[in-house]
């Protein structure tokens, strides 16, 4: 097993991108970013934020229309 993980936390995907967290949590409720529910928690496998990342590169994530939304058919 790897030390790598392959879901974080909001708060992890903001330390890992430098994006805020407040910015993420838009993001997952504009539905631009899918995530796994488990409770309360909100988790984004790291694949789909790295191609997220990829997708937007460029882009205002502040602003909803810029946004390009990464599913994960887009990401395979």
């Amino acid at each position: 097993m790897t030390g790598t993980k392959i879901a974080l936390s909001i708060e992890e995907a903001a330390d890992y991108t430098g994006v805020g967290r407040n910015t993420l949590r838009k993001l997952v409720e504009w539905n631009k970013l899918p995530v796994i529910r488990v409770g309360r928690k909100v988790l984004i496998k790291s694949d789909i934020l790295e191609k997220f990342m990829e997708v937007n590169e460029g882009k205002d994530l502040r602003d909803k229309n810029d946004v390009k939304t990464v599913t994960r058919k887009s990401a395979v």
